[in-house]
């Protein structure tokens, strides 16, 4: 195992969330287009704490990460020290609003938090492969 690579005990609930997507590809809609799940996880307890769809070509709005990282406090009940965002996702207004919000943010290869993602993403995978077969 890599130093760089990290682990859920290495931290206590609430002290560092995870923001990341859920999807690997975008979730396509005939009516509105395509879309991102964006999560927001606490990263000692691996509990999803708020998701955000938002459209797939853009950064997400100032408006809706807001209202993800006021979602996620509810849920969480404190805001977070530390951040932590895989390298090549939309980082700008998630960076933007945790920085508003005094949290420090940390950049980091993808398969760095894969501890705390995979199990989410798979799950999500899951998910919308049975709504498709479903319809």
């Amino acid at each position: 195992m890599e130093p760089s690579v990290l682990r859920p005990n290495q931290f206590n609930v609430d002290e560092a969330w995870i923001a990341f997507k859920l999807n690997d590809a975008p979730i396509c809609t005939e009516r509105y287009g395509e879309f991102n799940c964006i999560c927001l996880m606490d990263a000692a307890s691996c509990f999803i704490l708020g998701t955000a769809l938002v459209a797939h070509a853009v950064e997400p709005s100032e408006l809706e990460m807001r209202r993800l990282f006021k979602s996620a406090q509810a849920k969480g009940k404190k805001l977070p020290t530390s951040l932590y965002l895989p390298i090549g996702e939309p980082q700008t207004t998630l960076t933007a609003e945790a920085k508003r919000l005094g949290i420090s943010v940390t950049t980091v290869r993808k398969g760095d938090l894969r501890a705390f993602t995979h199990e989410a993403r798979q799950g999500f995978r899951d998910y919308l492969f049975n709504m498709g077969n479903e319809a």
